[in-house]
């Protein structure tokens, strides 16, 4: 595979450091993370696409390669802005953005917030139990709280064990293909060599910061619907077929936006996975953009 071009850098925005890398050249796409935010897990479907676009990847805010000097309450439009950060610091304007779960959720309020800046949002399994009916957003609430609870009381490990193994995820197979991105991360020739955050802080910072904002929110639809972005919203079969709250939010939410919903192959980390057939589909939903 050709991978025409590759570099990495840091934009600093808000008192903190992005981590970003870019690969290839052409019509941009940026990739959002989801919770964990390292930009790596998408190292496979970066380089698969960087012989026909340019793939820009980055740490968020308080995790992996990327500082946590700001973060004191998670704040979805500030991660917003850091992903606008990244985009202008990587001289685009525009691009088509991709969030996975939480990253997801960031990039619906990238669209709702900068639509300028946003050419299509393709949002895959986003974290929005808040679009479901109320007795599922409060059963949803209680669990997340639950985990945030068992977090303070017995260590935050535990609150995400807790987490992982109840939102109706494979998920051994999810971790299982986490793994994997450690051998991602050894693959480029990076630029820059910086301090990681550690595990326990990462962890930390999901269980303690990000996860009840992240679940409690809700997107704006009126100024999603008026932006004249182009959305995409998309499940795995693995969350269509056992009818999962997240294939039931990810569903909804296509049918508020009145965009096309996207059936991915595999399980919500399946880009980490079997990335081929996932980044097929990823790139036939890239074209019907226009991109």
């Amino acid at each position: 595979m050709n991978n025409l071009k590759f570099y990495d850098g840091i934009v600093t925005t808000e008192g903190d450091d992005i981590y970003y890398k870019v690969r290839g050249e052409g019509k941009p796409i940026l990739f959002i993370a989801p919770a964990g935010g390292n930009g790596d897990g998408y190292y496979p479907s970066s380089k698969m696409l960087s012989d026909r676009y340019k793939a820009i990847t980055y740490d968020r805010r308080a995790n992996t390669r990327s500082t946590m000097n700001f973060p004191n309450q998670f704040d979805i439009r500030q991660q917003s802005r850091d992903a606008l950060a990244v985009l202008k610091a990587v001289g685009e304007e525009k691009a088509i953005v991709f969030g996975n779960s939480s990253g997801g959720v960031i990039a619906l309020d990238l669209a709702a917030a900068y639509p300028e800046a946003v050419h299509a949002a393709i949002v895959h399994e986003p974290a929005l139990p808040r679009v479901l009916p109320k007795e599922e957003v409060e059963k949803w609430s209680k669990f997340f709280q639950s985990c945030y609870d068992v977090g303070k009381e017995k260590g935050a490990s535990k609150g995400a064990m807790r987490f992982y193994f109840g939102i109706e995820m494979p998920a051994i197979r999810l971790m299982w293909d986490t793994i994997k991105v450690s051998k991602y991360e050894k693959q480029d020739e990076t630029k820059l060599t910086l301090n990681r955050i550690s595990s326990k802080a990462g962890t930390d910072f999901l269980v303690f910061k990000e996860l009840l904002p992240v679940t409690s929110f809700e997107p704006d639809f009126e100024a999603l619907n008026n932006s004249n972005v182009k959305f995409f919203i998309g499940c795995g079969q693995y969350g269509i077929n056992k009818n999962t709250w997240y294939y039931r939010a990810a569903k909804t939410t296509a049918d508020r936006l009145d965009c096309e919903f996207v059936t991915f192959p595999g399980h919500h980390g399946e880009y980490m996975g079997k990335y081929k057939p996932w980044t097929k589909i990823l790139e036939d939903t890239i074209k019907k953009a226009g991109w």
